[in-house]
C-alpha cells in the first residue's frame, strides 16, 4: 500500500513538471519600475506568445503578489494572434516582493513568468559630518550620521579633494573612502593627505531611487588634531617638603608621548564623592611643569579627578577625558563653636552633668573626632587636668571644689578647636512667666512665654519625654542667642502621642535665671475607652440609662459628643447625639416584655469608642391589668352565652334541633302526623284478624344497656320481633271516625305504646304502657296527673311490679298484641320481620 502512494506521488510531480516544461516561454511580464517608493502605484503587463498553440484561446491570466491573487487584471487578444493581461497595483506596500503572471492549467494555477519588485525610499542627506586628526594612526578620522533607513540598497561614499584659499577651487581628487556595511565613519590614510592644506570633504549617499549629499567641510588636517588624555596621577609624597595644607590635594600627570612636540594647554575638573554635587574646573592648568597643587577642598573629604588637553595656540580638538583618580584631603582642626549647658545633681552638688552642641563657623569646619573636658589649677599655667574625653554630647564629672570654671574642646587629627569655658555659677535671674505650649503638627511643638524684665540675653530650651522618663540622655536641647524672642518652634525629635517635658531657662550675664517647665503632646489621641451604661429604671415602654464619665486623661482629645444606640429583636436600628456633659437617657417609644440591645459611642476630635452591649427586656402588663383584661372577657363570653341560650329558647323554630318535640298522646291527634298509608305498603300479620299495620318505626336498643324483662304468657307474643320500638296507631285510619268516645270524655286522643326488645333474645317482647287519659285496652290504674308517667308491669299473680330504678325508658313493654292498632303500623329499618 506504502509503493502504491509513493508511486503515485512521483507520477503527479512527473506530470506537474512536465506541464510547467511544455509552458516554459509561454508568458513574459513587463513593469513599469522594478523598484518604486514605498506605497507608489506600480503596472504590470503579461504577454502569452503565438508558439503556445497548445493552449486553449479562452484561457483566464491570473496575477498574484507573493502568494495573494490580485483581482483587477484586464485582458485582451492582440491583432498579432497573442494574449496580453494587464494589472495596476494602485500601492506597492512590500520593500521585496514577486509578482507573478499565472495561468489555470489542468486545475492547477501554474506560472508562466514572474518578476521581483523593491519599494524603499530615497537615501537621506547624510548630516553631522566631522573629522578629526589622529596622530596615532596618522588618518584623518570622519563620521557622519546616515539618516533613517531607506530598504534599498544604498552605497554610501566619503569624497574629498584638494583645495586652495577658502576651498572654492578644486585641485586634486583625493581617492574616495567607502565604509563597511552598517558603518558610519571612514578613515582617509596618511599617504592621501596634504598637511597644511586646505581640503573639502563631504558625504555622498546613493540607491536606484535617487542621491543625496552632505554639506562640504573644507578643513586643514592639522587644525583637527586630537591629543590623547594624559594619565592623572598623584605626587610622591617628598619628606623634605611639608605636608599639603588641610583642604590641598598635590597630583601630576604625564603626558601622551606622541604629543610631547605639540604646545597645548589642559583643565582639570573634580566633585567630591559624597553628596550630588557637581563638576568644578579647573582651567588652566600650567604646561611647563605637569604637576599641581589644588586647594580650597573640604577636608578628609574623598574628590574624583579629571583631566584632558588641546592642541595650543593652534587650532585642535580637546581630547577625551581621562580615567578617574580619587584622592582623599587632609584633615583640619574643627572651626566650631561650642554651645554649652549643665546640670548639678541635688544630692551632690559638685558633681555636674555638662551638655554642649557643635554649631559650625564655617562651611568647611572639618571633622570632629573627640570632646575633651579639662580644668587648669590656678597658679599652674602649664598643668592642665582632663575631666572627661568623649565622642558624645555630654559628660558627667566631679568639679573640683575649687575650680570655678572648665574647658571644653573639639578635636581631630589635624587639631583642636578654640576652647570654649564652662563657668558654673548660681541660678540668680528671674523666671519666665506665662510659659506655655502646643502642638503644631505631629511632628513640632510650639513653646512661648513672655519677656521677664530685665530682658535675657539668651535661652536655654530642653525638650524630652514626660515623667515617665528619668533619663537626661532622651532630652534634646538648643541654645538661643536672642534675648528678645518669645517663642520657638521644636522641630528635633519629636514623635507623635508622645507627652514631653518642656523647660526653658533665661540667661542672662553672669547668671541664669529659674528654669520653668510645661507638659505638652504633640499629638492628641481618641477616648480610650467609653462610659460603662446601666440600666437605672425600666418600664413597659421605656428604660432610664445612666454612665459615669470617664475622666479627662492627658494626651486624650476631650469628648465631643455621645451617641447612644438600641436595636431591637427586629433588627431596627435607632440612635440620638448627646451633650459631652450628659450621664443618662430616656429611651421612649419601646415595645413591652421586647429585648433591646444598647452601647454608647464616646466621640472627639481624635476618633470614638463603643462601649460594651447592655441587653435589657422591657416589663410585661402589670397582674391587674391581666385581671382587669380576663374579667372582662368572662363577662363578655357569659353575655354572649346568656344571649344565645334566650335566643334559643324564645325561638319556636330552633326547639327540635336541640331537644325533639314529642307530641303528647292525650293532646294529640294520632291522623294529624302519621302520615296515610298507601294501600300497596299494607301487609298482613299472620292469624290474626286485625287490620294492617299501616306504619311500624324501629329503635335498636343501646346494646350497652340490656335490660330483663319478665317473660309473657306466649299466647301473646304472636311471633314478633322484640326490638320493636314503634308508635302504634289504635286504629285503622282509611275507616271514618264513627266509634263511640270513650267514657274518659276526652275527644280526638289516641293510645300509644312503645316497644322495647331485642331480636336475638329467645323471650317475646315488652311493651311499655305509656300515660294517657283514655284506657289502654282495658287496662287500670291510670296516672293521677296528665303530666306524670309511673312504671307498671303485669306480674303473673296480677299484681303491679315497678321497674328497676335504672330503667331510662319512658314505657313499660308487653306483648305487641295488646295493642291491636299496632296491626296497621308499617315498620322501617327492621329486616328481622320475617316472621312477623
Amino acid at each position: 500500500m506504502t509503493r502504491l502512494r509513493n508511486f503515485s506521488l512521483t507520477w503527479a510531480a512527473l506530470i506537474i513538471l512536465l506541464l510547467s516544461r511544455s509552458l516554459e516561454g509561454c508568458g513574459h511580464i513587463s513593469v513599469s519600475a522594478p523598484i518604486v517608493r514605498l506605497g507608489d502605484p506600480i503596472t504590470a503587463s503579461c504577454i502569452i506568445t503565438q508558439k503556445c498553440s497548445h493552449l486553449d484561446p479562452e484561457s483566464q491570466i491570473l496575477w498574484r503578489l507573493g502568494s495573494d491573487l490580485q483581482p483587477g487584471g484586464r485582458q485582451q487578444h492582440l491583432s498579432d494572434g497573442t494574449q496580453e493581461s494587464t494589472i495596476t497595483l494602485p500601492h506597492l506596500n512590500h520593500t521585496r516582493a514577486f509578482l507573478s503572471c499565472c495561468l489555470n492549467w489542468s486545475n492547477t494555477v501554474q506560472i508562466l513568468d514572474q518578476v521581483e519588485l523593491h519599494a524603499g525610499y530615497p537615501p537621506a542627506v547624510p548630516h553631522n559630518l566631522s573629522c578629526l586628526m589622529n596622530l596615532t594612526t596618522n588618518s584623518l578620522n570622519c563620521q557622519w550620521e546616515p539618516g533613517p533607513e531607506t530598504h534599498l540598497p544604498t552605497n554610501i561614499t566619503l569624497k574629498s579633494f584638494k583645495s586652495r584659499a577658502n576651498c572654492q577651487t578644486q585641485e586634486d581628487s583625493i581617492q574616495d573612502c567607502v565604509p563597511k556595511d552598517g558603518q558610519s565613519h571612514c578613515s582617509i590614510p596618511r599617504r592621501h593627505l596634504l598637511l597644511y592644506q586646505n581640503m573639502v570633504i563631504w558625504v555622498q549617499a546613493e540607491n536606484a531611487l535617487g542621491t543625496s549629499m552632505s554639506l562640504q567641510l573644507c578643513l586643514n588636517p592639522m587644525d583637527v588634531v586630537k591629543l590623547e588624555p594624559p594619565m592623572l596621577r598623584t605626587l610622591d609624597p617628598n619628606p623634605e617638603a611639608p605636608p599639603p595644607e588641610p583642604g590641598c590635594l598635590h597630583l601630576c600627570w604625564e603626558p601622551w608621548k606622541p604629543g610631547l612636540f605639540i604646545n597645548q594647554k589642559c583643565e582639570l575638573r573634580h566633585k567630591p564623592q559624597r553628596g550630588e554635587a557637581s563638576w568644578a574646573l579647573e582651567s588652566p592648568l600650567p604646561s611647563e611643569a605637569f604637576q599641581y597643587e589644588l586647594c580650597g577642598l573640604l577636608p578628609a573629604t574623598t574628590y574624583t579627578l579629571q583631566i584632558r588637553c588641546i592642541r595650543w595656540p593652534l587650532p585642535g580638538l580637546w581630547s577625551n577625558w581621562s580615567p578617574n583618580l580619587e584622592l582623599r584631603t587632609t584633615e583640619r582642626a574643627p572651626a566650631v563653636r561650642l554651645d554649652t549647658w549643665w546640670r548639678q545633681r541635688q544630692l551632690d552638688p559638685r558633681t555636674v552633668q555638662l551638655f554642649w552642641k557643635p554649631v559650625p563657623l564655617e562651611e568647611d569646619s572639618g571633622q570632629i573626632q573627640g570632646y575633651v573636658v579639662s580644668w587648669r589649677p590656678s597658679g599652674q599655667a602649664a598643668a592642665i587636668l582632663p575631666l572627661c574625653n568623649t565622642t558624645e554630647l555630654s559628660c558627667t564629672f566631679h568639679l573640683p571644689s575649687e575650680a570655678q570654671e572648665v574647658t571644653l574642646e573639639a578635636y581631630n587629627s589635624a587639631g583642636t578647636s578654640r576652647p570654649s569655658p564652662v563657668a558654673f555659677s548660681e541660678s540668680r535671674g528671674p523666671a519666665l512667666t506665662r510659659l506655655h505650649a502646643m502642638a503644631q503638627d505631629p511632628h513640632s511643638l510650639w513653646v512661648g512665654w513672655e519677656l521677664p524684665s530685665p530682658q535675657p540675653q539668651g535661652y536655654v530650651i530642653e525638650w524630652g519625654p514626660g515623667p515617665s522618663s528619668t533619663s537626661n540622655s532622651n532630652k534634646t536641647w538648643r541654645m538661643e542667642q536672642s534675648g528678645s524672642i518669645t517663642g520657638f518652634l521644636l522641630k528635633e525629635n519629636i514623635r507623635p502621642f508622645q507627652l514631653y517635658e518642656i523647660t526653658v531657662t533665661p540667661l542672662y550675664q553672669d547668671a541664669m535665671g529659674h528654669s520653668q517647665h510645661v507638659y505638652a503632646y504633640s499629638q492628641e489621641r481618641g477616648p480610650s475607652r467609653a462610659p460603662e451604661l446601666r440600666l437605672n429604671h425600666i418600664g413597659k415602654t421605656w428604660a432610664q440609662l445612666e454612665w459615669v464619665p470617664e475622666p479627662p486623661e492627658l494626651g486624650k482629645s476631650p469628648l465631643t459628643h455621645y451617641t447612644i444606640f438600641w436595636t431591637n429583636a427586629q433588627n431596627q436600628f435607632f440612635s440620638a447625639i448627646l451633650n459631652a456633659s450628659s450621664h443618662g437617657f430616656v429611651l421612649h417609644g419601646l415595645k413591652p416584655a421586647s429585648l433591646y440591645h444598647v452601647h454608647l459611642m464616646a466621640s472627639s476630635k481624635a476618633g470614638a469608642v463603643n462601649s460594651t452591649v447592655l441587653n435589657l427586656m422591657t416589663l410585661t402588663p402589670e397582674g391587674s391589668e391581666l385581671h382587669i383584661l380576663l374579667g372582662l372577657f368572662a363577662l363578655l363570653l357569659l353575655l354572649s352565652c346568656l344571649c344565645g341560650t334566650v335566643w334559643l329558647c324564645c325561638s319556636s323554630n330552633r326547639k327540635n334541633p336541640l331537644w325533639p318535640n314529642i307530641p303528647d298522646p292525650a293532646h294529640s291527634s294520632l291522623g294529624s302526623w302519621v302520615p296515610t298509608t298507601m294501600e300497596e305498603e299494607a301487609f298482613q300479620l299472620p292469624s290474626l284478624s286485625t287490620p294492617p299495620i299501616t306504619k311500624l318505626t324501629v329503635l335498636e336498643e343501646e346494646k350497652k344497656k340490656p335490660v330483663p324483662w319478665e317473660s309473657l304468657n306466649s299466647s301473646e307474643t304472636c311471633g314478633l320481633p322484640t326490638l320493636v320500638q314503634p308508635y302504634v296507631l289504635q286504629r285503622d285510619p282509611r275507616t271514618a271516625s264513627t266509634q263511640p268516645q270513650s267514657q274518659s270524655g276526652t275527644s280526638n286522643q289516641v293510645l300509644y305504646g312503645q316497644l322495647v326488645g331485642s331480636p336475638t333474645s329467645p323471650g317475646p317482647g315488652h311493651y311499655l304502657r305509656c300515660d294517657s287519659t283514655q284506657p289502654l285496652l282495658g287496662g287500670v290504674s291510670p296516672s293521677t296527673k296528665s303530666y306524670e308517667n309511673l312504671w307498671f308491669q303485669a306480674s303473673p299473680l296480677g299484681t303491679l311490679v315497678a321497674p328497676a330504678p335504672s330503667q331510662e325508658d319512658d314505657c313499660v313493654f308487653g306483648p305487641l298484641l295488646d295493642f291491636p292498632l299496632l296491626q296497621g303500623i308499617q315498620v322501617h329499618g327492621v329486616e328481622g320481620l320475617g316472621s312477623f
